[in-house]
This record gives C-alpha cells, structure tokens and sequence, in this order.
C-alpha cells in the first residue's frame, strides 16, 4: 500500500501542529504548511517536510501545493485547511477592510487552495477534504463578527461542496470546535489594534471587558480542550470508511448544536448575548 500523504496549513502552533504531529505517528507523510519562513524552518528542523502557503498569498498558495505535488509525484490523499484569523470588535466599528482581509486569509485562500487540490483527487479517484471551521459557524457571538462571518460563509460553501462531491470518491467534512487550546486571541491583538478604533467608538466603555480577556493573563476557557481533541476527529475523518459530515468538538459545540435545535431564534440570542 502507497504511504498516505496530507497537506496540513497552519502548523506554526496550536491545532496544526497537534495534527502534523498526531499524523506523522499514525504513518502518514505530513505536509505541515506555514505562511511565515521561520515557522516553516522550525518545522524543518523537526522533520517536517514544510511547504510555504500563506491564505493571503495566492502565489505561496500554488507555489506550496505545487511542492508538495512534486514530492509525491502528483498524489496528495487528504488536505486540512486551518489557518485562521480573528479580528475583534463590534461590527459598527468594524472597517469593510479589515473583512476584506479576514476573508482572503479565513475564506477565499482556503477556496483556492482547495479547487488547486479537487482536480488532483480526482484523477486519483479519491481524497478527503477537512475544513477547520468552529462552534462559531452555525452559531455567532458579540464582538467576533468579523470570525463569525468568515466560518459561516465556510460552512455554507463547504456543505455545498460536499453535495456536489457524492460519488466522485471525494468526501468532505467539517471540523467544529468549540474552545480549544491555541494562539488565537493572541494572534488577534495585532489585528484589533490595526483596524478596531475603539477609543472613538460609541461604545467605547463596553470595551474594557474586550480588552481584558486579549491583554489580561491567559486563563483556560470553560469546557477548553487541548489542540488533541480535534487531531482525534480530523483522523476519523481521513481514516474512516464513512467520515462523517461534520465533527462536534467540546461541551459547548454540542451544547449549542442541540439549542439551535430547540430554541426560537430570540431565546438563542438571549442566551448567547450573556457571552
């Protein structure tokens, strides 16, 4: 049997990096992409094959894949899509910029990248798509507008996309964590400070509860789970016969899942507006 190979992005910390390792123990050959040279170097130097793709980049996009394709003769058996972004704030003082960008990095790179591997798995006659999307794709929280909107639009062409793969060998999933273990509101101050002009916002006061949860001391969310929990899920998903459509992560994932079930759309909102 041919060694089974899986395109990861994201690998520089957090839920990429548990998944190139959980991967590469299993006996995959793992493709841990990064968008920054030094991450992808680190990876090197831990026995990585690391292929530069930066989501904003649609030249690292071909150039990476193009990498990984020649390293395997053209064969490529699962891609994870991964790497994201959050862009805090309320949506009032949210530039349309700033979700031009979130949506390049979080949405339309991830499209591309994946178009540039549908192809790949069809002449191989299978393949297994993951996307990384989150609790926040069937459900939104205040003051992540920006990251709501990017993984809702995710779920929807992703769901879309898996209907028109049947029978093709193709399947498709999505991975839906709730809090999980990662760099994630770190990685957002940047991006809060370049776009959010919270100082002058009509509600600037409501602010300070914002700015305390990304600049205050890390403290683990209620329910969070380490980057492994979703490594468990993305290997049923490229291992099983029947992978499923969508993969639940943490207490709060299945919570939710289950109230959007029940709830009217004002009740959800009540409860979700105490976030």
């Amino acid at each position: 049997m041919s060694e089974r190979t899986i395109l990861i992005t994201g690998c520089s910390s957090g839920i990429g990096y548990d998944g190139a390792i959980g991967l590469r123990e299993r006996g995959w050959r793992v493709f841990a992409s990064c968008r920054k040279p030094e991450d992808c170097e680190r990876m090197r130097s831990e026995g990585f094959e690391s292929p530069l793709i930066d989501y904003q980049s649609p030249e690292t996009i071909a150039t990476g894949l193009a990498e990984v394709l020649e390293a395997t003769d053209g064969r490529l058996d699962a891609l994870f899509n991964n790497g994201a972004f959050a862009c805090p704030g309320l949506v009032e003082d949210l530039p349309t910029d700033a979700l031009r960008a979130i949506f390049e990095a979080n949405f339309f790179g991830w499209h591309e990248l994946t178009r540039y591997v549908i192809p790949v798995m069809r002449a191989q006659g299978h393949g297994r798509i993951v996307q990384n999307s989150s609790i926040l794709g069937f459900i939104t929280l205040p003051w992540r507008g920006a990251y709501n909107a990017t993984k809702h639009a995710l779920e929807g062409l992703t769901d879309t996309m898996r209907i028109e793969m049947r029978g093709t060998g193709i399947h498709v999933a999505l991975i839906e964590p709730g809090p999980v273990t990662s760099k994630i509101r770190q990685n957002a101050i940047p991006h809060f400070e370049s776009w959010i002009d919270w100082e002058n916002s009509a509600r600037a006061e409501s602010y300070e509860v914002l700015r305390k949860r990304l600049y205050g001391p890390k403290s683990r969310d209620t329910f969070e789970l380490p980057a492994s929990a979703v490594t468990k899920k993305l290997i049923h998903a490229i291992e099983a016969k029947r992978p499923k459509p969508r993969y639940y992560v943490t207490t709060p994932t299945y919570l939710m899942g289950g109230l959007r079930r029940v709830l009217s759309t004002r009740a959800l909102d009540w409860i979700l507006s105490k976030n």
